[in-house]
């Protein structure tokens, strides 16, 4: 699969209007997350709305602290292996928040968001898995800086602030595959 300005061949393009240009063009970091909305369920369409900015805070309780919430990733794998792509790999997509990696700070600036249907808690499943090396496979051949020893948990460069992709994520299958 190919990239086209930071668009890959292979995702359903859903743009989002969140997200700006990279302070420089480097992509140097790829960051795992997982969401579901409302937590704990898959399947329905309230990320995609999350993302593009339209979500109705109204269609569940939880959703009330959402409310102006301006937030996108990169790319989303739903459970069945389906792959989203809100905002060009070549653009800022607004998923780390305050965030560290090594000695340097907004993490947004020089990585990619993939984030992943699921929860801490409940394991993620094959065909996710699959999207998602061949997703980092694609990713290591368009931008040259990303490697295995580039990527992170949300957890890890936000430590205080995030758990995800938790401990139902399976760090050695996925770098395992990518070997």
């Amino acid at each position: 699969m190919s990239f086209e300005f930071g668009w890959y061949s292979a995702a359903r393009r859903c743009e989002s209007p969140h997200f700006n240009q990279r302070p420089m063009a480097e992509v140097s970091l790829l960051v795992i997350h997982n969401i579901s909305l409302p937590a704990g369920c898959f399947g329905l369409p309230y990320i995609d709305q999350l993302f593009k900015g339209c979500l109705d805070t109204s269609a569940d309780e939880s959703f009330t602290e959402l409310a102006g919430l301006q937030v996108s990733a990169h790319f989303l794998i739903r459970r069945d292996g389906e792959c989203v792509q809100y905002v060009s790999c070549n653009d800022r997509a607004w998923h780390a928040g305050v965030s560290c990696y090594g000695e340097r700070e907004n993490c947004n600036d020089f990585s990619i968001g993939i984030e992943l249907e699921g929860t801490d808690t409940e394991p993620y499943r094959s065909a996710q898995y699959h999207r998602l090396v061949e997703l980092t496979q694609a990713l290591f051949i368009e931008y040259p800086l990303l490697n295995t020893k580039q990527i992170v948990g949300h957890c890890d460069i936000a430590p205080l602030r995030k758990t995800d992709p938790g401990q139902s994520f399976d760090w050695e299958r996925y770098l395992r595959a990518l070997r």
